[in-house]
């Protein structure tokens, strides 16, 4: 939409940010094929009014109109021009293409998909088994994907969900799933979820096994989403507001067996549930996630046990952010090595039609 007002407008000087909005909204509509064409450049043009722009009503009115005549051709001229073919920004779309010549254009396809809705039932109420008998008992379709995850056949409202506000089942992507899995948890162990919020994750260390979890995160508003989550399913976790990288303001100098490193990044990997993302990232951004990763990692390397294990996770599909950051945090951590993902999957999942995108990278600290 941004590439065809562009190519349709006639005005040299910068042009209203209110009125483009309004023609990227109307030029959506009238290819919806939802409303009368007549329709949606009436009332476009009404809008101007309404956003005390009448100046700009015969300028709305004449693009649009030239839309409607001439809209099938400006398409297919502009199916050339990258961003208007892939609706991401260029820079993006050349990191995706070098990274993965084979299956670019899939992983930018996925970015402006609808994104599934992923189920985890909490273990500790049921199976996965039972709670898919409830929901095909309720003509809720849904497909059985790992030990406790569940896809829905079609997304819906979490009310319509039977159990969740009595903590039988989370909504959770099946890729942000595999985290819990990697980590290879056991009873008793003493576990860091490092930039827990929402507490998704921690949720599902807690329904995987009984151990001593710690759920910290920077942010104030959402660790209380933690607290709201661990409470509906009945879990308890000590709960910490503070930067993990400043270890003197939480950590109490007792080591982790378990810590998982589910570190800030671009979060290119979900750019779908988010899409406002690609547009406002920038390229510069990469380097800069690239950087603050180094030093969460550095940080927590220091609270794990010698022969404790470090899940590092990203929801980013950019090597920048992933294998080049693991890369270079083994060049300078000799006790780190690099272990195979116990599921035998590959590091890397790219979003597709049953998940989203994330990078996983499980390392173990010498003893």
């Amino acid at each position: 939409m941004q590439a065809i007002v562009a190519a349709l407008s006639r005005r040299t000087q910068a042009r209203d940010p209110l009125v483009e909005a309004l023609l990227w909204c109307s030029l959506y509509a009238l290819d919806s094929g939802r409303y009368a064409a007549y329709t949606v450049v009436d009332q476009a043009v009404r809008a101007c009014t309404l956003l005390r722009r009448d100046a700009a009503k015969g300028y709305v009115n004449a693009l649009l109109r030239a839309y409607r005549r001439g809209g099938a051709a400006l398409q297919n001229r502009l199916a050339a021009d990258a961003e208007a073919r892939y609706w991401h920004p260029r820079w993006w779309i050349e990191r995706v293409r070098a990274a993965y010549p084979r299956h670019w254009e899939e992983v930018l396809a996925a970015g402006n998909s609808h994104p599934p809705m992923g189920l985890r039932v909490n273990a500790r109420r049921m199976s996965a088994a039972a709670y898919l008998e409830q929901l095909r008992a309720q003509g809720i379709a849904a497909e059985h994907r790992s030990e406790s995850g569940l896809l829905l056949a079609k997304p819906l409202p979490v009310d319509r969900l039977p159990g969740f506000a009595q903590g039988e089942v989370s909504v959770q992507d099946l890729g942000a799933q595999r985290a819990a899995r990697l980590l290879d948890l056991h009873a008793g162990q003493r576990v860091l979820d490092a930039c827990a919020a929402p507490g998704g994750k921690s949720a599902h260390i807690l329904e995987s096994a009984a151990v001593a979890l710690t759920a910290l995160d920077a942010d104030v508003v959402r660790s209380a989403d933690i607290a709201r989550n661990l409470s509906r399913l009945g879990l308890e976790a000590r709960l910490q507001v503070a930067d993990c990288t400043a270890l003197d303001s939480w950590w109490d100098g007792v080591p982790f067996e378990r810590v998982l490193a589910d570190v800030p990044c671009s979060a290119s990997g979900v750019a779908r549930r988010h899409p406002d993302i690609k547009w406002l990232r920038h390229a510069a951004d990469v380097a800069a996630f690239a950087a603050r990763q180094a030093r969460i990692l550095d940080a927590l390397w220091r609270v794990l046990a010698p022969g404790g294990k470090l899940l590092y996770v990203t929801c980013s599909v950019f090597p920048e952010e992933n294998g080049a950051v693991l890369d270079a945090f083994l060049a300078r951590a000799p006790l780190a090595r690099r272990l195979p993902l116990p599921d035998g999957a590959a590091e890397q999942l790219l979003p597709g039609p049953e998940h989203d995108g994330f990078y996983f990278a499980l390392l173990e600290k010498s003893a």
